[in-house]
């Protein structure tokens, strides 16, 4: 899971440019090939209000994400000799767990330059009925302005590291009770309001959950207004694999899912050791300022 968690230490828009398309709300009714490695566009459409969006960068591979941004020299080494052609990175949000002395527009140039593709993830408001400490929690009375404050620095903090717009940033959400009525509902009302602000920006949204409660509760009622553009699922089942024991049917295809396997795995390539959560990724990444 990614690594600000408090339960370890570590842790539609449809736009249409240049004959590509993409789909806000998790409904796909068109696809195209999406390449792998180097980055393609992924052709979705959808009945959305048009926002004017970059052509999608999508990137089909492995992917890992870690707390704190390795340095410059520790991402060469392991893009030359790792697996992994992805990498997530922790861009905001109040409830961000880990120093991150390494993000800077700098950075995400130098890396995107050498072939990473990275994955933007922002830690916003977390559920009221989730237990442990978060700087930031919603509650019902504040879940849409807050959704709307996060979402709109979302997009200030992907713009200011180099992130252009028609990059996703992807809302991590932690696990919650789903059968909390009233909590499942704050959760969609902040949701849907990030959604929308990030939308405003030109960004594209993504969702961070856990199949088995967060990642469900939108699932549950998506395709819908402003729900998320992409699906990034925690199931820790080994299984590298977008498709393979995907628990939400004909949601989000098209090259808009990613799929945490495995956690906390220690890879050491290219003489550098990083303790990793292990993703399988068919789904937008940045698209980096050159």
């Amino acid at each position: 899971m990614p690594k600000h968690r408090t339960t370890k230490k570590h842790r539609t828009i449809a736009m249409a440019l240049g004959g590509a398309a993409l789909l806000v709300g998790g409904a796909l009714t068109a696809e195209a090939a999406s390449g792998s490695g180097s980055g393609s566009a992924a052709t979705t459409a959808g009945p959305a209000r048009p926002v004017s969006l970059s052509k999608p960068v999508t990137y089909t591979g492995r992917a890992f994400d870690t707390c704190t941004a390795p340095t410059l020299a520790q991402m060469k080494a392991w893009k030359t000799a790792s697996p992994y052609g992805g990498a997530a990175v922790y861009i905001g949000g109040k409830n961000r767990g880990c120093a991150q002395p390494q993000l800077t527009r700098d950075w995400v140039k130098a890396v995107s330059g050498v072939g990473w593709k990275l994955i933007p993830l922002y830690v916003g408001a977390q559920p009221p009925c989730k237990s442990g400490s978060n700087p930031e929690r919603m509650t019902a009375a504040t879940a849409a302005s807050l959704g709307a404050t996060d979402g709109a620095d979302a997009g200030v903090k992907a713009g200011a590291l180099g992130m252009r717009p028609g990059s996703p940033v992807y809302l991590d959400m932690e696990g919650f009770d789903t059968a909390n009525t009233s909590c499942k509902d704050t959760v969609l009302t902040y949701t849907r309001a990030w959604n929308k602000a990030l939308h405003a920006k030109g960004y594209r949204t993504g969702y961070y959950g856990f199949a088995s409660s967060s990642a469900a509760a939108v699932a549950a009622v998506s395709p819908g207004t402003d729900m998320p553009d992409a699906l990034w699922y925690a199931a820790y089942d080994d299984t590298e694999s977008t498709t393979t024991n995907y628990p939400f049917g004909t949601k989000w295809s098209g090259h808009r899912r990613g799929h945490q396997y495995a956690i906390n795995k220690k890879e050491t390539y290219g003489g550098v050791t990083l303790t990793v959560d292990r993703n399988a990724w068919d789904a937008p990444v940045a698209v980096v300022a050159k």
